[in-house]
């Protein structure tokens, strides 16, 4: 009877160490899909669009402390876009990678709302897949939005490794998802 205790605990072990890797696929393909998203949200806004920010009071001696900043990166802009960037996550699936077997995500749609050319064997795309996915995705904007306002607020090279594996560890650092660019 000693050995199926044994057995349980490694069972279990085995068990649970496979549910945090699933997890942990789960949040890092959220992570780096909320930036795949982010980036292009960004990309797509007139660069010359500017929004006036800070007081508009009347100073003491009848000036105003109003600038103008780019729009794209501005917090209203951000703050708008992480209100609705989650609902694209039903535009992912999801791929077993062969040789790792870790999970990643791929954008199934293109941006344009049409389907996507890629080949899409071995991709898994449901309702099940995509919720899961947007959950996550919520969590991270929930959990992480002074951190992504931050990152998002001025240009930056490599944000989904900075972002996703450094500044919040969702993916490991030698994880290296591909999402495939539209």
């Amino acid at each position: 009877m000693k050995g199926w205790g044994w057995l349980a605990l490694l069972l279990g072990a085995l068990l649970g160490t496979a549910w945090a890797r699933r997890s942990q696929d789960l949040h890092c393909g959220a992570c780096r899909a909320l930036v795949d998203e982010l980036e292009w949200e960004i990309a797509q806004v007139d660069p010359k669009k500017t929004i006036q920010m800070g007081s508009f009071r009347i100073n003491p001696d009848g000036s105003q402390s109003v600038v103008e900043v780019p729009y794209a990166r501005s917090e209203a802009h951000l703050t708008e876009l992480l209100e609705e960037v989650c609902d694209r996550m039903k535009e992912y699936g999801e791929q077993i990678d062969p040789s790792t077997h870790r999970k990643n995500y791929v954008r199934v749609v293109s941006r344009n709302g049409e389907s996507n050319e890629l080949d899409l064997q071995g991709i898994r795309i449901d309702s099940d897949i995509s919720g899961t996915l947007k959950f996550a995705c919520e969590s991270i904007v929930e959990e992480y939005e002074d951190e992504l306002i931050e990152f998002f607020s001025r240009e930056a090279d490599n944000v989904k490794d900075k972002l996703c594996s450094k500044r919040t560890d969702l993916c490991d650092h030698a994880l290296h998802i591909s999402h495939d660019e539209l």
